[in-house]
C-alpha cells in the first residue's frame, strides 16, 4: 500500500519538474514574456558563469531579457535538462522544495556557424502557491563550455544548497 506522504511526495515532484521543463520550453521558443509565469516575483537568481563576478537578477522577467540578449547571437540554440535531484527537506507537504539541475545548451553561432555546448548546473529553491509551484531562487554554475577548447570548471563549493540523498532525513 502506498502511504499519502509518498504519494504526496510523488505529486510535488512531479509539479516541479513540470516547472523545470516549462522553463526548458521558454528558452527553447525564446518566448521570454513567458519567465514571468515562471519566477515568483521576488525570486533571486545568481549567474556564475566563470567570467567575472557573479550576475544577480530578480524575478523572471529580468531572467528572460539576460537570457534572451545572451543567445541572440545563436542560430539555433537548446537547453536540455540532463538530470535534477529533488528534495522536500520540510515534507513534501511544506511547500518548499529543492534541487539540483544539470543542464547542456546546444548552440551555433550565427556569424561564424560553429557549434558549441555549454554545461551547467543550477541550485534551485521552489515554493507552492496558488496552486502550482515557482522558481523562489535559483543559482547558476557553467561547469564546462567551448571557448575555443573546451574549458572545465571546478565543481561549485561550497554548494549553496544541501540536498539529502535519497531515503535521509533533514
Amino acid at each position: 500500500m502506498i502511504d499519502d506522504e509518498l504519494l504526496l511526495t510523488a505529486v510535488h515532484d512531479t509539479g516541479i519538474r513540470r516547472l523545470q521543463h516549462a522553463y526548458a520550453d521558454v528558452v527553447n521558443r525564446r518566448a521570454w514574456p513567458e519567465m514571468e509565469d515562471l519566477f515568483l516575483p521576488e525570486a533571486a537568481v545568481v549567474i556564475d558563469t566563470r567570467k567575472g563576478d557573479p550576475l544577480r537578477l530578480v524575478g523572471g522577467a529580468a531572467v528572460g531579457e539576460f537570457i534572451g540578449s545572451s543567445v541572440a547571437k545563436f542560430s539555433f540554440f537548446e537547453f536540455v535538462i540532463l538530470n535534477a535531484h529533488i528534495v522536500f527537506p520540510g515534507g513534501a507537504g511544506a511547500g518548499t522544495a529543492v534541487s539540483r539541475l544539470y543542464m547542456c545548451e546546444h548552440r551555433q553561432d550565427e556569424d561564424s556557424g560553429r557549434w558549441t555546448n555549454a554545461f551547467g548546473l543550477y541550485h534551485d529553491r521552489y515554493a507552492f502557491s496558488v496552486g502550482h509551484w515557482w522558481f523562489a531562487e535559483r543559482t547558476y554554475h557553467s561547469l564546462a563550455r567551448h571557448a575555443p577548447d573546451l574549458d572545465v570548471f571546478p565543481f561549485p563549493e561550497p554548494a549553496p544548497l544541501h540536498l539529502p540523498g535519497p531515503g535521509t532525513h533533514p
